[in-house]
């Protein structure tokens, strides 16, 4: 088994909304609840990590873990503009302590998909002035939780708007075929080349939703962070993450600030080498000059997409498919772990590294294989400071709901009750 000095960071990633429940001041929980939703179903409790973070975060280090990333929620931290919720720091104070306690490093990330609503009703992520309003934000939690907080991702998965952006448009042209039985097959192709939960399907009761938007959002498409973006509100969030971390590092010089992508090793077959480079560009190259001085750099990659002369070429018919749709290939992080350091001279953390599966032996096979490129990158110097495997727990995917099993540990959604996968202790395992 492969096994790293125990000053690598090794853990587990969780994302507010996700696991802690009742987020009820956030843009994602009035998108579930909404009559014509994308979602299939609501977050309700979730799995309550809210009031279980001590449990779950003994789980870790009773298993050898040292690591656990997971988000403030800005919603519950500044639930109405201008009013800052104390209660809320001193609960996310408790859960810093509780890591310390266990021996584990808080990484902490300060915006992961969710939004306060009254910031979406302004204008969300395509509004010059949410660029100041993040950086006060993440200042403030600073100033409060900043003697408990050594790393800070400012941003989970910044390029991810672009990324919808594409998926939408060639998920809209597919659906225009004529052949709606072939174009939902594609459709469903296309669905799974994104590392995030969607549910394209519900793109047909737009009109409806847009009546909806307008009564919660005041628009009809609001400006979420998990909506579409224009190049324009790209930057947008690119400059958000510079304001926050020059305002978080003006509090406490020796943060470690750094930010997130969401990138798929990509490949090309002959004829497809132009459009994989493309690709790359969107999905990293052209954020280069703006991270270059970042203190690190999260990688998050689950698989590999294939490019050829007409695109994005299908999964392998031979290929193993998680529950997400994508291919199984744990290789992908290491190809990607040495691009990134090509172009990218600086420390790196593996922010996100994960599969949706039932089968949790074949999740152990996966996080081995994927630690054993890691290493390997290690070994031959590249900056690789730590790795955080999605998901600490079973949780709530998104517009897929809780189908999609990540999860080191599962939870009984009825009683709450955690039991650990064989999966927590191999990954735990892997430390000196």
């Amino acid at each position: 088994m492969v096994k790293f000095e125990k000053e690598f960071l090794l853990g587990a990633a969780t994302a507010a909304h996700q696991v802690e429940g009742n987020n009820i001041y956030s843009d994602c929980w009035a998108q579930e609840n909404m009559e014509f939703s994308d979602y299939v179903e609501p977050s309700g409790k979730a799995v309550d990590h809210y009031h279980r973070f001590e449990e779950d975060i003994r789980l870790m280090a009773e298993a050898g873990l040292n690591a656990y990333r997971f988000s403030i929620e800005w919603a519950r931290i500044e639930p109405e503009q201008g009013r800052f919720d104390d209660n809320e720091i001193a609960h996310y104070r408790d859960v810093l302590k509780c890591c310390r306690a266990y021996g584990i490093e808080p990484i902490v990330t300060m915006h992961h998909f969710s939004s306060p609503m009254w910031l979406i009703r302004q204008g969300g992520w395509e509004n010059e002035e949410t660029i100041g309003y993040f950086a006060d934000y993440c200042k403030y939690v600073i100033e409060q939780l900043g003697d408990e907080i050594n790393f800070v991702c400012t941003i989970n998965e910044a390029n991810m708007g672009l990324q919808l952006s594409a998926i939408i448009e060639k998920y809209m042209k597919i659906m225009n075929a004529t052949d709606r039985t072939t174009a939902a097959d594609d459709g469903k192709n296309v669905e799974s080349h994104v590392q995030v939960g969607m549910n394209l399907g519900m793109m047909n009761q737009m009109k409806r939703k847009a009546e909806e938007n307008r009564r919660l959002f005041g628009m009809e498409q609001p400006h979420v962070f998990l909506s579409d973006r224009t190049k324009e509100g790209d930057m947008l969030v690119i400059r958000a993450h510079q304001a926050a971390k020059a305002a978080m590092k003006a509090v406490k010089p020796s943060l470690q600030v750094g930010i997130t992508l969401s990138l798929h090793d990509v490949q090309s077959v002959p004829g497809g080498e132009a459009r994989a480079s493309e690709e790359w560009d969107a999905e990293f190259g052209h954020y280069l000059p703006y991270i270059i001085e970042d203190d690190f750099f999260g990688i998050q990659n689950y698989t590999r997409s294939v490019y050829g002369a007409d695109g994005i070429e299908p999964n392998p018919r031979d290929a193993r498919i998680t529950q997400m749709d994508y291919e199984n290939y744990p290789e992908a992080l290491e190809h990607v772990i040495r691009r990134v350091n090509k172009e990218l001279p600086i420390p790196l953390i593996v922010t996100e590294n994960g599969i949706a599966t039932s089968d949790d032996e074949e999740r152990e096979i996966f996080i081995l294989k994927a630690l054993e490129g890691v290493k390997r990158c290690m070994e031959e110097g590249i900056p690789v400071r730590g790795y955080c495997y999605w998901s600490l727990l079973d949780n709530f995917e998104w517009a897929k709901g809780f189908s999609m099993t990540f999860g080191l540990i599962e939870v009984d959604r009825n009683t709450m009750n955690r039991q650990p996968k064989k999966s927590l202790k191999t990954l735990g395992g892997c430390r000196v």
